[in-house]
């Protein structure tokens, strides 16, 4: 297997150094620090490996960051994903798994969320990029029938997870003694999904490639003539915020202190996934309890930050 990151800048550059040292000893495992933005970089890349099986999971990520850097976003979600899509298209690869998110559903209401929700209303620019991923994908997938699956991750947690992240944000908090901020005066809730169940979903469609059907209707988001799919990967358990620190207090051993504010641009109230494409695809579907994920969580934490 070989892995390309560019180790970029942002968050917690250490901890991304760390994650990946874990690997690095494996005989199957080869890293490469290159930035798939480059054209002739990727190029060159694509042409060396000649890969069967891509998974693009590399993006500049959040939310509201995206709101304060958008030029990052573009290059790193749109310019980048532009030279994976050409690269696959030139090496005729088997399948392309991509990363797309939850939040490609904007301002829908209706909940659980389902792949045949229309998806035209985001609300952040992360949102936005994500959603030209999928619309970016189904054209290379009718014009080359090249096939790809876009997973619509819904708030991935666990070992090695990001420090933006509520979960890592409400752990450190609680064990420092600093006050968490809860938004929309605490009332929101996520479909909280385990890094662990993840993995799983992706490994088992590794080798579901989707096919094309000229009589398939293209009448709905989920649905195309060409070799196209779209997949959420969710719990399908949203659990409240104060909820989640509820659970922390109680694997502490510490009450936390909590700050309500009102809700802040880019963000939505409630996040629930209908996963049933994914099991009826593999069998699966992400159902870690919340109680389980978050012991995981908490030991990797205490021991790697040392708390």
């Amino acid at each position: 297997m070989v892995m390309v990151d560019n180790l970029a800048a942002s968050g917690d550059v250490q901890l991304k150094k760390d994650r990946l040292s874990c690997h690095l000893g494996h005989p199957s495992f080869r890293f490469l620090p290159l930035d798939l933005s480059e054209k002739d970089t990727t190029t060159a890349l694509f042409a060396e490996l000649r890969p069967e099986v891509v998974v693009h999971l590399a993006a500049a990520v959040g939310v509201r960051a995206s709101l304060e850097n958008p030029d990052s976003y573009v290059q790193s979600n749109v310019a980048a994903f532009t030279q994976i899509l050409e690269g696959c298209r030139r090496q005729k690869v088997r399948h392309l798994i991509y990363a797309s998110s939850s939040s490609v559903y904007g301002l829908n209401q209706r909940l659980p969320y389902r792949e045949r929700d229309p998806v035209d209303h985001p609300i952040s620019l992360y949102a936005a990029t994500k959603r030209a991923n999928e619309l970016m994908a189904h054209a290379w997938s009718q014009l080359y029938a090249l096939p790809t699956t876009g997973l619509r991750f819904f708030t991935v947690y666990g070992p090695w997870g990001r420090p933006d992240m509520a979960l890592h944000r409400f752990t450190s908090a609680i064990l420092r003694g600093e006050p968490i901020t809860l938004y929309n005066s605490g009332d929101m809730a996520r479909d909280f999904t385990y890094v662990g169940d993840v993995v799983e979903a992706l490994l088992r469609l590794l080798d579901h490639p989707p096919t094309a059907d000229p009589a398939r209707p293209a009448d709905r988001p989920d649905q195309s003539p060409a070799p196209f799919r779209l997949c959420n990967v969710g719990n399908h358990q949203p659990v409240a915020l104060v909820e989640l620190i509820r659970l922390l207090e109680n694997a502490i051993g510490k009450e936390a202190v909590v700050e309500l504010l009102p809700m802040q641009a880019g963000d939505v109230q409630q996040t629930a996934a209908d996963a049933g494409v994914l099991a009826e695809l593999t069998g699966f579907a992400p159902s870690t309890p919340m109680e389980v994920g978050i012991g995981h969580y908490l030991a990797w934490f205490r021991d790697y930050y040392r708390m």
